[in-house]
């Protein structure tokens, strides 16, 4: 049922003096785009008479027609960083063919059919999103670097935090549209940092992290800094991950990743929706972990997970799947392999589409592992036939072609021209010489 009506919408754009719209969607790499028009135009938009050229946008190229823009109405918000004179809104917009059939390659239609059959199931999904970011220094020209003058430390605060308040900034601005934030703290990298979301809807949560990219980067420029969600910029610290904390419910709200009996003990749902995770995990890294850049944070070392099992230890950071000690109505699983590179759209829905699979398919998962490992070496670790994620992109593409779910789940469209995008990526990085190699080969061989 919409919160807003159209008269809803006109009220607000007079109320608010709003000068321009933004029509906003993404492209399947979850790239921002927009059609902006003017508050004299927004009749047009409501009746959903604003196209655009689809065959330019990346993963739409195949498209041979025009597509309608049809604004989702809830999502309704003033931009509280432009003027506050002729101000600026947004909503985001579902995309359509011009008989008003969805177009299967709107990112946003994706994870809207995976929540659909989910309701069917029963289920009800909320998300908390874990994303981290660093926050660098920009050159004389305004350009982005990876240099900063700070040294500080996980949960560190000011004055070795020297962006404190560029973060306070940014939470405020975001509670000013209607963000819960859960809290925030500077991470484990010098200029890394991290803002938690509170649990929510799946598919509000998905639109949020657009504006939230958006907010972050542009709040960050008005400190004279450049905000990066880019997994591994720095080779030498730890990578920045967006840890997924997922929480299943019935209708009424209840939890049902804890067992009736004993609130304290985990359901079969939950074991058979972590077993799904688990069986996926290969298939789906290509989307949760899009960059030949975000195989650089998954290694050894830099606590980021790389190995394909579950845990209740927070100290077995190898693990790709978490069960964190809160029970009762918190219980939630936390995937935590995917970056912020990702489209979210997707990489959420097939996060809740692999662990649905476990669920319809009572699979069971290995044994919860409840050992300290963080002293275990590799080898040990791959003794107790753990397997491992993609370690390349072009490993990843590998296992994305052999899971059947992630094609059911995607789409054709939306799958193959992933697929082919991925493949030139991985070609091109595979074609480069790189630094590395010049230092380390040029004069020996």
């Amino acid at each position: 049922m919409s919160k807003y009506s159209k008269e809803d919408i006109f009220r607000m754009v007079e109320e608010e003096d709003v000068a321009f719209i933004r029509l906003q969607f993404c492209d399947i790499f979850g790239r921002p785009k927009n059609l902006a028009i003017t508050a004299a135009q927004l009749e047009r938009a409501l009746n959903h008479e604003c196209i655009f050229d689809a065959s330019a946008i990346s993963g739409f190229r195949d498209t041979l027609h025009e597509l309608y823009l049809y604004p989702d109405l809830n999502t309704f918000d003033v931009f509280p960083w432009r003027p506050q004179t002729g101000k600026v809104a947004r909503m985001f917009c579902n995309l359509a063919q011009g008989d008003g059939t969805p177009f299967e390659g709107d990112s946003r239609l994706v994870l809207n059919r995976v929540l659909q059959e989910a309701e069917k199931m029963g289920y009800y999904f909320e998300i908390m999103p874990e994303p981290e970011f660093f926050l660098f220094h920009t050159d004389d020209d305004g350009c982005p670097t990876t240099i900063t003058h700070e040294d500080a430390g996980f949960f560190d605060v000011a004055p070795a935090d020297l962006a404190e308040n560029v973060r306070r900034d940014i939470i405020l601005t975001l509670e000013e549209m209607g963000f819960d934030i859960y809290g925030s703290h500077h991470e484990l990298s010098p200029a890394q940092h991290e803002i938690d979301f509170a649990p929510g809807n799946v598919a509000k949560i998905a639109d949020q992290m657009q504006t939230f990219k958006m907010a972050v980067k542009t709040i960050a420029k008005k400190h004279g800094l450049h905000a990066s969600f880019m997994p591994k910029p720095k080779a030498e610290v730890n990578g920045s991950g967006l840890h997924l904390n997922i929480y299943c419910r019935d209708r009424y709200g209840k939890n049902l990743f804890c067992m009736d009996g004993d609130r304290e003990q985990l359901s079969d749902t939950a074991r058979h929706f972590a077993a799904g995770l688990l069986a996926h995990a290969p298939g789906i890294t290509l989307v949760t972990n899009p960059l030949v850049n975000s195989y650089k944070r998954l290694i050894s070392g830099f606590d980021a997970p790389t190995k394909i099992y579950w845990t209740d230890i927070l100290a077995n950071r190898s693990a790709v799947v978490n069960v964190p000690q809160r029970r009762g109505d918190q219980t939630c699983i936390e995937f935590r392999s995917p970056d912020g590179a990702c489209n979210d759209y997707l990489a959420f829905a097939l996060c809740l589409a692999a662990g649905l699979d476990g669920v319809k398919k009572n699979m069971e998962p290995p044994k919860l592992i409840h050992d300290n490992l963080s002293g275990k070496s590799d080898r040990e670790i791959s003794a107790m036939n753990i397997d491992v994620l993609p370690e390349t992109l072009g490993e990843a593409l590998e296992c994305y072609q052999k899971d059947p779910l992630v094609r059911d789940i995607l789409g054709e469209l939306v799958y193959q021209e992933y697929l082919q995008a991925k493949r030139k990526e991985w070609g091109e990085f595979r074609a480069v010489v790189t630094n590395w190699e010049i230092e380390n080969y040029l004069q020996k061989y």
